[in-house]
């Protein structure tokens, strides 16, 4: 993906009568009917949590109060896509799934819900559920320009880049000379390994917009595919200053310092994404491999300190592939804790999807692991 969706909560700032979406929702299509106007008690607590949610340690009390809402009116659709977005920004992917989907059910033309519902399908490796919900939209909605971006990334994520082509031409022809568009398209050639093209579409990206972030970030992409660490590091550093509130650039400048065996750095750009965003999985997974890096039989402490983050990270998401696999291997390879890996590599190949590259790794650990005494 070029950029990271970030999740963001609706301040549910109904009319005092009640009745309708909050002034806040983008200009998107409202349901065409309800059955009866929002209870007031039940928006009440609605307004309650989400400002709730904005404190520093208000997030079990928003649930609370979403859950109280939904309970009063099981039909109010802003009390579970609010509820849904708080769960997953504590990563609970599970439970923000059904709330969500109801939120859709209830209301499946807000554009909001969708794209919040195909980002945690995304986050929980679901990228093939994720694009049919988008693409289900944008059938709806053929206009929904925002929504054919996203579905773009999704499609391209799960492999299905032929289709991303297409619904990136025609994402084009609704904005020409977009920038982003452009470094869609480029991402889709990149995907096929035609890297002569979407060399040049990420350089027509940067014409149309020289201030484009995610053009910068493309352009990067491009550049690290052919080897070219140094200006592909440059690109991504240009394109965390164009746009300081992203974390993808700062995500893949930390990956370039890894692939380089700069261990230090890549842990000084993960810990200020996280100095911004305490609870960014990517760059906790980073952080751990960084720390990782950095140990050796005479300094195990970091590798004990790579356990710590990714113990931390399953705490909040149980089911985060990335950190089960990983927390498999360090135990594995490094700590030389083998019964302790037994169950991530277990819950691992439970949750992740059936096409994960680390699949088929997890499945030889865990056969030979099989083999080994406790």
């Amino acid at each position: 993906m070029t950029k990271r969706l970030l999740l963001g909560l609706a301040l549910a700032l109904l009319p005092a009568c009640g009745g309708g979406a909050a002034s806040s929702k983008p200009a998107a299509k409202a349901p065409v009917q309800r059955a009866a106007a929002p209870q007031s008690s039940a928006v009440t607590k609605m307004v309650q949590g989400a400002l709730a949610a904005k404190e520093p340690s208000g997030r079990e009390r928003a649930i609370q109060l979403f859950r109280e809402a939904i309970s009063i009116d099981p039909n109010l659709w802003e009390a579970h896509y609010d509820l849904g977005v708080v769960l997953a920004l504590g990563g609970d992917l599970a439970g923000a799934e059904d709330a969500l989907r109801k939120a859709q059910r209830l209301s499946p033309d807000t554009i909001e819900v969708v794209m919040a519902l195909a980002e945690v399908e995304a986050r929980r490796g679901e990228n093939k559920d994720g694009a049919e919900i988008l693409g289900d939209y944008l059938r709806r909605h053929p206009q929904a320009a925002d929504v054919q971006a996203r579905y773009v990334s999704a499609l391209r994520d799960s492999g299905q880049v032929d289709k991303a082509m297409v619904q990136s031409r025609e994402l084009l022809a609704k904005r020409p000379g977009d920038a982003a568009a452009l470094a869609e398209l480029a991402l889709c050639h990149l995907a096929k390994g035609e890297r002569d093209m979407a060399s040049l579409l990420a350089q027509q990206a940067r014409t149309a917009n020289p201030k484009s972030a995610v053009a910068e970030r493309v352009t990067g992409l491009v550049l690290l595919a052919a080897g070219d660490d140094a200006r592909a590091f440059a690109a991504f550093a240009k394109a965390a200053q164009l746009d300081p509130q992203d974390t993808t650039a700062r995500l893949n400048m930390g990956s370039v310092l890894l692939r380089a065996g700069a261990y230090p750095k890549a842990e000084e750009q993960y810990r200020a994404i996280l100095a911004v965003s305490p609870e960014d999985g990517e760059a906790k997974i980073g952080l751990a491999a960084a720390l990782r890096g950095q140990g050796s039989r005479e300094r195990t402490e970091k590798w004990n300190d790579a356990r710590s983050v990714l113990e931390g990270l399953l705490a909040r998401e149980p089911h985060n592939v990335a950190a089960l696999f990983n927390l498999a291997v360090l135990h594995v390879e490094f700590l030389k804790r083998p019964a302790d890996a037994r169950p991530l590599l277990t819950r691992f190949l439970a949750d992740a999807p059936g096409d994960h590259p680390a699949r088929p790794e997890a499945e030889r650990y865990l056969a030979s692991l099989k083999e080994t005494p406790k």
